[in-house]
């Protein structure tokens, strides 16, 4: 007999989720955690998307650990001296349902772990899975474990993060390859609650927050940062791709370095002082290099199944794991009314992922890793956005004004791109955001 219906391995976000929606449902399952607590084991350096907890956890923004709320947000584009901003900032966002936070991950996800053992689910915390349990039929049926012996389940819900070595042992994930995976490095640093407020244009005394993500800025490697505000604290990092960091032979904490050194950033950070370092990889192959999610007693969620949306404008996660957490619930749920463990009788999970936005958006911007990531992108457009802009704003009387298009063409020439480029990139573009 089995010791849990089912046992759900990573109590972060996914996990959690999925932990408690099968506790709502009636049946025993047991949430395992490798770390002495949920979330102590996640680095983050992003803002969590909430609107997926309203139906989970109604009115959730009253109770879960939040720092700010996100009411600016900018994207900005770098070069060795100059910075092209879009700043954008709504008062919508700065009152229920709310549209994005900042939180610390040890703070959230122990809290959402939380929720699932109100719910009824055992946690099982400083425990590792290190392997399958098959049963005499060949289907999953438990996870071995370094503390608590074999653990027997109906199904296995694989949460363990973007390296997930149960879903490589499973054979779901034949295509694995560091390509499909970039490095995010981050600092903490401390500033008092009133001077971060100042610095990001913030209204005092609240609680909204500004998160600012950025293209350019990372020595050459594809990649990306971001700055963004807790209560008391600035979060800056970057998010590297993992070849281009080994070629460079540059240290992620030099990228962070070169960020805070910059003109456009140093006034945001000057005088803080650093509290935390932290790195993580991130899934951010998107649609095309996600494994299988289905196996015989085996489903694959969150990170481990790739589900990370890492797309220029949209740079979201938690709440795809949220998403992908709960479509695993509802399928184990069928799939144990039924008495059917087999991949046949779990295939509903990719159903339900492909019927809902997890794998909808995921499908949409399946072009977005290539573009984003593209010299392109990283260098060339932003070069030639920030000189033109520098050209139009310079005033170089006596000599007359040129025009927008004037200066453009001349810059277009100079930068040695091919206008094919530029419409292939185009065409990307408006499939991906349009």
């Amino acid at each position: 007999m089995p010791d849990f219906e089912v046992v759900v391995v990573g109590a972060g976000p996914a996990g959690s989720i999925a932990a408690l929606s099968l506790a709502r449902l009636g049946h025993s399952v047991c949430l395992l955690e490798r770390g002495p607590f949920p979330g102590s084991k996640n680095v983050y350096g992003g803002v969590i998307y909430g609107r997926i907890l309203d139906e989970l956890i109604p009115h959730w923004w009253e109770h879960a650990p939040v720092q700010r709320w996100i009411t600016r947000r900018g994207t900005m584009l770098l070069t060795d001296h100059q910075s092209l901003c879009i700043d954008y900032r709504s008062t919508a966002w700065a009152q229920a349902p709310y549209n994005g936070a900042t939180a610390y991950r040890p703070d959230f996800d122990k809290w959402l772990a939380d929720e699932a053992v109100k719910a009824g689910a055992t946690l099982v915390s400083s425990t590792t899975a290190t392997g399958l349990v098959r049963t005499n039929r060949g289907l999953v049926g438990g996870v071995k474990t370094d503390r608590e012996g074999d653990l027997m389940a109906n199904v296995v819900i694989a949460c363990d993060g973007v390296n997930s070595f149960l879903a490589k042992e499973a054979g779901l994930y034949p295509n694995f390859s560091k390509d499909h995976l970039t490095l995010g490095v981050k600092e903490v640093l401390a500033l008092p609650r009133q001077e971060i407020e100042a610095r990001f244009g913030i209204r005092s005394g609240t609680n909204e927050g500004a998160d600012l993500e950025i293209v350019g800025g990372t020595q050459g490697i594809a990649g990306g940062g971001f700055v963004y505000t807790n209560l008391d604290t600035i979060s800056i990092g970057a998010v590297l791709s993992l070849g281009g960091l080994s070629a460079s032979k540059v240290r992620p904490e030099e990228v962070i370095a070169g960020l805070k050194a910059h003109p456009s950033l140093a006034p945001l950070v000057d005088g803080a002082e650093l509290k935390e370092y932290s790195a993580h990889l991130i899934p951010e192959g998107g649609f095309d290099a996600m494994p299988e999610v289905v196996g015989d007693g085996l489903l694959v969620a969150g990170d481990a199944a790739g589900l990370c949306l890492a797309a220029g404008l949209w740079l979201e996660g938690v709440n795809y794991a949220i998403g992908s957490g709960k479509c695993a619930a509802d399928a184990v749920h069928e799939a144990i009314a039924k008495g059917n463990f087999s991949k046949a009788g779990l295939v509903s999970y990719k159903d339900r992922l492909e019927a809902t936005f997890v794998l909808r958006n995921h499908r949409k911007t399946r072009k977005a890793a290539h573009l984003l990531l593209s010299d392109r992108l990283q260098n060339r457009y932003p070069q030639i956005a920030c000189d033109l802009l520098e050209q139009l704003y310079t005033v170089e009387d006596p000599l007359p004004k040129r025009g927008a298009l004037t200066i453009g063409r001349a810059l277009w020439k100079g930068s040695g791109l091919r206008i094919r480029h530029a419409l292939r990139d185009g065409r990307d573009a408006l499939k991906i955001y349009g």
